[in-house]
């Protein structure tokens, strides 16, 4: 099949699979808001993340059956399905989330991660992320906040929001630390000291930590790479992406980290900082090994 109509058929598939998936998450999504008792949003909740993670196990089924993508998935064995886990990733395109949900599959809760407030209007999807618990963030620019004060901290005030829903579910907390995708132009003007990454912002995290408390004492880091270059979700349902690599670190988080401010101390935010810096750099070291082991597998 000629890669165009492949990547057309691909991409009907993904939207008959995600018509078909939204209506059980939107009648959770009805039945929550018409019964506002604990005990039974929280099933509702539990209820559309299980579809929610069907779905994205017919994806992965669909990239099996009709795709020709060579997987090389290294998990920790410790993952449980109902588990809680905060989780960070290098992140180069839309693939990433494609990947993720190839990674891990029925072996960790449904993955959650912040989007931005202007998505919650994207036709299906939108409301489906909002009855999924997906946070929503509007972000303020330093001007706004200098004309507005009680600007200041709503980020935060989402993120605990958030974590507040997440403690009585299996969740899996999902946090691009880069804010946005890879690419050689934002890496020049940013001035990034890695090879291969963006500079990461660490302050959800941080936020999460403190929000979470040390019932969650766990980050899995995932290192994601294509070994034959990164390239957009078009290409990657048009067989252009052979290869992908999917590494996960399970790293115990520092108990210091739990009981600090991001915002307010100074001294705990640059504490922070390097600590996120070093897990990044040994990040960029093993993103460097893994594509040479590639180039020598290839070639040999």
């Amino acid at each position: 099949m000629p890669r165009p109509l492949q990547a057309l058929f691909m991409l009907l598939l993904m939207i008959v699979n995600v018509s078909f998936w939204v209506i059980p998450i939107y009648i959770a999504v009805i039945l929550r808001l018409l019964i506002p008792i604990g005990a039974w949003r929280n099933l509702c909740s539990r209820f559309a993340s299980k579809c929610a993670q069907i779905w994205a196990f017919f994806n992965s089924l669909f990239i099996a059956v009709f795709m020709r993508v060579k997987w090389d998935i290294r998990l920790p064995e410790s993952l449980d399905p109902k588990g809680q886990y905060l989780v960070c990733a290098n992140h180069q395109s839309w693939n990433d989330i494609v990947v993720v949900m190839k990674a891990f599959g029925f072996k960790t809760p449904f993955f959650k991660f912040f989007l931005k407030q202007e998505l919650i209007w994207v036709p299906l999807l939108g409301l489906a992320w909002w009855g999924l618990d997906y946070p929503f963030m509007k972000r303020y620019t330093r001007e706004q906040v200098a004309k507005n004060p009680a600007l200041k901290g709503k980020d935060i005030e989402t993120t605990r929001r958030a974590c507040e829903k997440f403690k009585t579910q299996p969740v899996l907390v999902l946090n691009f630390l880069e804010g946005t995708r890879f690419s050689p132009e934002k890496h020049a003007r940013t001035q990034s000291p890695y090879r291969y990454l963006l500079k990461p912002k660490s302050g959800g995290l941080a936020f999460a930590m403190t929000s979470f408390g040390e019932r969650i004492n766990t980050l899995l880091d995932i290192t994601i790479v294509y070994p034959d270059g990164s390239k957009g979700l078009w290409d990657f349902l048009a067989g252009r992406v052979p290869r992908v690599i999917v590494e996960v670190k399970s790293i115990t988080l520092p108990h210091a980290f739990y009981q600090g401010d991001y915002e307010n101390d100074p001294k705990y935010r640059a504490e922070f900082h390097t600590w996120v810096a070093q897990l990044w750099q040994a990040k960029d070291q093993r993103i460097g090994e893994l594509l040479r082991e590639a180039g020598e597998a290839s070639s040999s």
